[in-house]
């Protein structure tokens, strides 16, 4: 059959957008490709399906394909503290792509960070966390990648400030903080739960984002305490802090539910994550899904590392928060109830909401900025969002009425300033 694309929506903090999507089903011409071991037609297709939900479960599309770009050809910007990644292609051309790497290859790039030429690849590419995916899975997700179409697309070189590009410091930083090693069970835990962290650790390298690290791009507090996104304005929150994001009291029921759809009773994801749920975790099979959920609700309790200061009702601050509140009543009302309840199903609570009222304020500002869009996926193709009021209302109303937002309803915040949100309107952190 001929190789065709499927289009799907991406609904992401800047708006939507659409991104064609490789469909699981192979070409002809890829069905006897030459497979170290492998025989029969059936298990090469066995093989490539799985690889393409591995694929998908890494969210190898998301990093690997430019905006508007086509699917896995690289292209894609990485902003980081020590300059701009430029992605490469991974589709199965030979001149511009992984067309002549072998298993081994792919192997080697995932669990050793090393790339085809023996180079040290630098951690951008996750293989401190992908260092954990299984033999196995490796060469499924390589066997999928090749059967792919080849895209003929050289990308920019990377654009890496000195001294970071200096490679032979690469030599130094692994030696000191990157281990290889595949995920080892727990084996005071069951399968279900070791499969979840599995996942969490490996494939879908959580940890990348949702832990705070340095300059030089190294772990600095708890795993999966939270961290700002690289070349970002936005917070990725403590996966294990009941003030942030943790699920350590929610249903598992819930989690799965959050994870494959970006909504649930307590919580509607936005920003960079809508599109980690609309490109990779809305496909997690309901087995897959319930162990990263298991596997997140067990993780230990701990403290976020800034609670933020809420601010002593002085006339001064009373003053500020009524006008907010006069804010909020013209824009946001309508939406999110006088009370604060919001409607289920359609727009998020803001009373009691940990999103709203967390130590730093960024992403409630980016939201208010940029707008709320929660993730286009099967189950909710068509999602209530928030329009954005950057160009409706000045930084100091924006301060004022998330100082309110955070301080009602029982919600207790530090307040908002009109610095902060200007901070996060030119992109700074």
């Amino acid at each position: 059959m001929r190789y065709g694309f499927v289009t799907i929506l991406i609904a992401g903090f800047t708006g939507l957008s659409i991104l064609l999507v490789p469909p699981v089903t192979l070409s002809p011409a890829a069905e006897k490709p030459e497979v170290a071991g492998i025989r029969d037609t059936a298990e090469i297709e066995a093989q490539r399906a799985r690889g393409a939900y591995l694929a998908r479960i890494g969210n190898c599309l998301g990093c690997h394909t430019a905006y508007s770009g086509l699917p896995y050809a690289g292209g894609h910007l990485l902003d980081t503290s020590i300059g701009v990644f430029i992605t490469p292609n991974i589709t199965s051309d030979k001149e511009t792509g992984i067309g002549l790497w072998s298993e081994e290859d792919f192997w080697r790039a995932l669990h050793n960070g090393r790339g085809r030429d023996g180079n040290l690849l630098y951690p951008a590419f996750p293989y401190s966390e992908y260092t954990k995916v299984s033999r196995e899975d490796s060469d499924a997700i390589f066997a999928y990648l090749q059967s792919l179409p080849p895209v003929r697309q050289r990308n920019a070189p990377n654009r890496i400030n000195f001294p970071f590009n200096w490679r032979p410091l690469l030599q130094v930083w692994q030696l000191i903080y990157f281990s290889p090693g595949i995920y080892l069970p727990d084996t005071l835990q069951d399968d279900e739960w070791n499969r979840g962290a599995y996942l969490v650790q490996g494939l879908g390298h959580c940890n990348a984002c949702h832990t705070r690290r340095n300059l030089l791009g190294i772990s600095k507090g708890d795993i999966l305490g939270g961290g700002q996104l690289m070349g970002s304005n936005w917070y990725a929150p403590s996966l294990t802090s009941l003030q942030e994001a943790s699920t350590a009291d929610w249903p598992i029921e819930d989690i799965t539910r959050l994870l494959k759809t970006g909504s649930a009773s307590r919580a509607v994801t936005t920003g960079p994550m809508a599109n980690v749920v609309s490109q990779s975790l809305q496909f997690l099979t309901e087995d897959d899904a319930r162990a990263v959920a298991k596997y997140l609700k067990s993780l230990p309790e701990t403290e976020p590392r800034s609670r933020g200061t809420a601010p002593p009702l002085t006339e001064e601050v009373d003053k500020q928060l009524k006008k907010g509140g006069q804010i909020y009543e013209t824009y946001c009302q309508d939406c999110h109830g006088n009370l604060g309840e919001g409607a289920p199903g359609s727009y998020p609570a803001l009373a009691g909401n940990r999103g709203v009222t967390m130590a730093s304020p960024t992403n409630a500002i980016r939201s208010v900025l940029n707008g709320g869009y929660a993730p286009v996926t099967e189950v909710q193709r068509r999602p209530y969002g928030m329009p954005p009021f950057a160009q409706v209302l000045p930084d100091k109303e924006i301060a004022l009425v998330l100082s309110y937002i955070r301080n009602s309803w029982g919600n207790r915040g530090s307040l908002v300033t009109p610095e902060q949100v200007d901070r996060s309107r030119k992109g700074a952190q």
